[in-house]
């Protein structure tokens, strides 16, 4: 039976398109104008011509190391909340025991938690923590990108936990008595049966996390003084003037920013989508 189109459907949606595109094509509109022809005529306004400096302005203030602060950030907290989500996950939903529930419940309820309010608390803790000064300059994991993957980890944790176990508990358990009867231990049926089967899961759940932990903006901005260590979406701050603020310079940094998120999305687009739509069929 053939499906009747929805006129409503579509022009809803077209709706929301241009709704989520609009600021983002201003936005890089922008970026390419410069700022004597929005001083004279207003942000919100045509004409006075097109330049490239403002993107030449933003990126010699350092952003390439902002981007190699982000991606020692990102990468090891997307790999750490993966590999312990993916373990924590195995455990409650392959086994059988007495607190598997209680367990699950108390990963996932950290997501719960606004990060505003653990703000002082977690500052203190990481202020008083002790670290070599050979490996942190204050001599605790304040200003460290330990201490921003360790947030960044502790908090997407949780979310990861929740979404692997229920993809496993998908999976037939048949694979886990197989395996049992082969002699394979608790470790081998982790990572050889139960792990690669998990690969969609995966790969959606790495395409997410390394949006969303490179697009946090809170932690950094608590956890790092140092300018040389902040990430790139905190470190657009520094392109603010003291007196004046220069939106053309700031915005050609923000798309500057969204560039790696956009080749990212596009590499593993296929993963996600796959991750996505297998998820959905098995729930």
């Amino acid at each position: 039976m053939k499906r009747r189109n929805n006129p409503g459907t579509y022009l809803f949606l077209t709706v929301l398109a241009l709704m989520w595109l609009v600021p983002l094509l201003w936005t890089l509109y922008t970026a390419l104008r410069p700022y004597a022809a929005t001083q004279q005529r207003g942000y919100f306004s045509v004409g006075g011509g097109m330049t490239f400096a403002n993107f030449a302005s933003a990126w010699s203030s350092g952003f390439g190391t902002y981007l190699t602060n982000s991606a020692i950030i990102t990468i090891p907290s997307v790999i750490l909340a993966l590999l312990l989500a993916s373990m924590v996950a195995f455990a409650v939903s392959r086994f059988t025991w007495k607190f598997n529930t209680t367990l699950l419940i108390l990963f996932t309820a950290g997501n719960l938690l606004p990060p505003q309010i653990l703000a002082m608390p977690i500052y203190q803790l990481f202020k008083n923590i002790p670290l070599p000064l050979t490996v942190a300059d204050s001599g605790s994991l304040l200003n460290t990108y330990y201490g921003v993957i360790a947030m960044n980890v502790g908090f997407q944790i949780g979310f990861c936990t929740f979404v692997l176990s229920n993809f496993m508990k998908a999976l037939p358990e048949e694979l886990g008595e197989a395996a049992l009867v082969d002699g394979a231990s608790v470790w081998r049926q982790y990572h050889s049966i139960i792990l690669p089967l998990c690969r969609p899961a995966l790969g959606a759940l790495a395409t997410l996390e390394t949006i969303w932990i490179y697009n946090d903006f809170f932690w950094a901005l608590l956890l790092v003084q140092s300018g040389d260590r902040l990430p790139v979406t905190t470190a657009i701050n520094n392109l603010r003037g003291q007196f004046v603020n220069n939106y053309n310079l700031i915005a050609a940094g923000a798309m500057i920013t969204v560039i790696p998120t956009l080749v990212i999305y596009l590499a593993l687009q296929r993963q996600f989508v796959a991750g996505l739509t297998l998820g959905a069929s098995k729930g």
